[in-house]
């Protein structure tokens, strides 16, 4: 077993249970090689079998020894055994690099190593459910090579997938679960395993929670979710990931205090990796969440609108101001304007350059420390054109394979590409870089500007073509600066400068983005 992968041990419960999902539990304390204790939940996965998936942080003899609530059952109380830790020798970034964790300011995400992680994900909501092994496979290589580090997806049946390739669902019953279904995480198993063999952090949804008949955040008791969301933690909590406690949900005023409570209950004061939330559109998880020490990262959705307000909401409303407020912690838009989804009111298709609008803006309006992308027909997993469920006014989908390669996926991974050119990790938004902020009178051309600290670098972006009156006087100089087309990846340098004010102007239409960087 190589490090920071996962090792496995099954066990074989003595007693016959009337419901082994809620009449008993399963812990397994692990010993390091240095001493360290880490107790991680075993899980019932049909009939007399159990499991405990571990993932290993140190080199060397790792011990264990189970502990079952219930001692007299011989099969899974007090069960020991031991197993080697060895070096990973391969390419794979995830296994040398180690999970994820907050940067040591709590701006962004690293490994355990300290290397930064750049999020880039793609929403694939219906992915892991609703794709066969060799289409995940395909899906997943396409991804990977497009330059995307995550994926999100959805683990239970919900509002936009009712149940899995198979045609069943993660349990029976609405309000409690009647009855777990184990087969449908078994079929779920593979596939989330191959997230992390091939490079990508997994980022699955625990709980979605939009108010309708089918997901289990809307509709099942507070105990029954918690019950749910402690068992796909237990089933999947070895991988690398940053987990999405609920979905779509409302957790506004007093929302957030059940929300609260299932977090709690779920993640505090347990080994655990980072966490989240997924919003509804324009929701804000602040100040609600803020004291709340399970959440590491604050997700938010800017949704599928391109009107005014859409607009407005994103570039000058609370994902530009709350990211001051303390404790801090990564600011991750995690459902910009879908590429082919419908724009909400105007109903017509969002295109690629709404989706690097909303992207880059996301990017540069708290410090950078990623963004999501997604189609209207990955997320759906669409094999034909055709209306996703539940879904009537976002436009047909397109087949996810021909949804997979739309122009926009690529546009990301010049994104990505241009931001590992630059230490991204080091920037902070800077509105005084601009003299004058186009965005006041039209908020379509609304500019976003960073920079760093210690004013070595700035990257500004400008959606359409205009001058750009600019103040670098907190640039260091002298200094370099240079066009990007995020479109196409070209690089237009304009020359080296002393100035503190500049008026500058893009070399063609288009959206631009303007680096400038310090010449020690």
């Amino acid at each position: 077993m190589h490090k920071w992968g996962i090792f496995e041990a099954e066990f074989k419960s003595s007693v016959n249970y009337t419901d082994p999902f809620k009449d008993v539990t399963l812990n397994c304390v692990f010993k390091s090689p240095s001493g360290r204790e880490v107790v991680v939940d075993g899980f019932w996965d049909g009939g007399s079998n159990w499991r405990v998936r571990f993932m290993p942080d140190e080199l060397g003899t790792w011990n264990y020894r189970t502990l079952c609530s219930n001692r007299g059952d011989e099969g899974l109380h007090d069960q020991t055994g031991f197993f080697e830790c060895i070096p990973y020798e391969g390419e794979n970034p995830l296994y040398i690099h180690g999970a994820l964790k907050l940067s040591d300011n709590r701006r962004y995400l690293i490994h355990a190593d300290g290397t930064p992680f750049f999020w880039l994900a793609d929403t694939a909501w219906n992915g892991i459910i609703r794709s066969t092994v060799v289409e995940w496979a395909e899906y997943l290589k396409i991804r990977r090579e497009q330059g995307f580090t995550a994926v999100q997806f959805v683990m239970t049946h919900w509002r936009g997938g009712p149940y899995d390739i198979e045609r069943e669902t993660a349990y029976e019953g609405k309000e409690k679960i009647i009855k777990l279904n184990v087969e449908f995480f078994k079929r779920i198993d593979v596939k989330f395993s191959m997230v992390n063999e091939y490079g990508l952090v997994a980022a699955p949804v625990l709980l979605w929670a939009i108010k309708d008949n089918i997901s289990p955040g809307a509709n099942l008791t507070d105990e029954d979710a918690t019950l749910l969301a402690c068992y796909l933690v237990a089933r999947y909590g070895a991988h690398i990931l940053l987990w999405i406690l609920a979905g779509d949900g409302d957790y506004r005023s007093e929302k957030a205090e059940r929300w609260k409570r299932i977090g709690r209950a779920v993640f505090q004061g347990k080994p655990r990796q980072l966490v989240t939330m997924h919003p509804a559109g324009k929701h804000w998880l602040l100040p609600e969440f803020l004291y709340e020490g399970w959440m590491d990262v604050v997700g938010y959705q800017s949704g599928h609108g391109v009107c005014e307000d859409d607009l407005k909401w994103l570039c000058f409303g609370p994902p530009s101001r709350d990211w001051r407020l303390e404790p801090v912690r990564p600011f991750i838009n995690l459902e910009p304007n879908y590429e082919d989804h419908l724009a909400y009111r105007i109903f017509k298709p969002i295109n690629a350059h709404m989706v690097r609008r909303a992207v880059y803006w996301s990017l540069l309006l708290a410090p950078p420390a990623g963004v999501s992308y997604g189609t209207n027909g990955v997320w759906y997993w669409a094999r034909k054109p055709e209306i996703p469920v539940n879904h009537p006014h976002i436009g047909v989908a397109k087949p996810w394979r021909e949804a997979v390669r739309l122009s926009g996926a690529w546009h990301m991974g010049r994104l990505k590409r241009i931001f590992s050119k630059i230490p991204w990790w080091t920037l902070y938004p800077d509105p005084e870089i601009l003299l004058e902020q186009p965005g006041f009178k039209n908020v379509e051309m609304f500019v976003a500007a960073c920079r760093s600290r210690n004013g070595e670098t700035a990257v500004i972006y400008t959606p359409e073509m205009q001058p750009l009156n600019l103040n670098l006087s907190s640039i260091k100089k002298p200094f370099e600066a240079i066009w990007v087309n995020p479109r196409r990846e070209e690089e237009v340098k304009i020359g080296v400068f002393i100035d503190n004010n500049l008026n500058l102007i893009p070399p063609e239409p288009g959206d631009w983005l303007l680096i400038i960087k310090s010449i020690s």
